[in-house]
């Protein structure tokens, strides 16, 4: 019986089976085309094809993962709208230089720390981190409402009580997303997807120890006890203490 492609999709990139033909094994179910674009991204992302380089055209990239064309033109657009690609009539798609990729995208993030350079992208988030956090901490303890400390509040002791790495990361994200809300700086909220980023994958990098997650969680609660009380100086003071903690966790892991 012949297979339909269209009802088939890419397997992600942690899942990937090579097969000695094709290069790449299908898996049923989810969106084929996102499944697509999220195998070439990946693939940009850690410099199979470097800037510059032409991709392969509709007929290879169907011949290669086993689905049809229509799915590779929707996977091309959906990596041409993360600034990954360009494309023009005769010419092709390829790769465009990594300055103009967007690197505020869920998904280009998620390639970067999928990459073999993941302890590179940490430091550059960690970075992003320095230079954001501690001053969206103090606009956070001078101008937070009352429902916005509850969130905060509410954050950090969810990451108290959390049972597994899994919710504590959950409540550690909001934590941080909800500092930035609270900052009343709209232009921050954005940025919060590299911070969710970051924590996501800097605890899949690391080992966490139970006296790691016990001494971070008092550094949380300064800085909720800071925000609460409305102390700018001290605020900011205890996100460097956190930051500078999550450095030396990075740097051990590496050892």
């Amino acid at each position: 019986m012949r297979r339909n492609k269209d009802t088939m999709s890419v397997a992600g990139p942690a899942s990937v089976e090579r097969g000695k033909g094709s290069g790449a094994a299908l898996v049923a179910g989810g969106s084929v085309h996102a499944a697509l674009a999220n195998e070439i991204g990946l693939r940009i992302v850690r410099g199979d094809y470097p800037p510059g380089t032409i991709l392969p055209n509709e007929a290879k990239w169907s011949e290669t993962f086993e689905v049809s064309r229509s799915a590779v033109r929707e996977a091309i657009k959906m990596l041409m709208a993360k600034s990954l690609l360009a494309s023009r009539p005769k010419v092709g798609s390829w790769v465009e230089p990594r300055e103009r990729w967007n690197l505020l995208d869920r998904d280009v993030l998620g390639w970067y720390a999928m990459a073999p350079d993941r302890e590179s992208f940490l430091r550059t988030v960690q970075e992003f981190r320095y230079i954001i956090e501690p001053e969206a901490t103090a606009l956070a303890a001078e101008r937070r409402s009352d429902q916005e400390m509850a969130e905060i509040s509410a954050a950090c002791r969810d990451m108290g009580e959390a049972s597994s790495l899994a919710t504590r990361t959950q409540a550690d994200t909001r934590f941080h997303l909800a500092i930035l809300r609270a900052s009343g700086n709209e232009l921050l909220v954005p940025l919060g997807v590299l911070i969710e980023s970051a924590l996501n994958n800097l605890f899949v990098y690391v080992t966490r120890e139970t006296n790691d997650v016990a001494h971070a969680q008092k550094l949380h609660e300064a800085i909720e006890r800071n925000i609460r009380l409305q102390r700018p100086d001290a605020a900011r003071a205890a996100v460097r203490k956190l930051l500078a903690n999550t450095d030396q966790v990075i740097i051990r892991e590496r050892r």
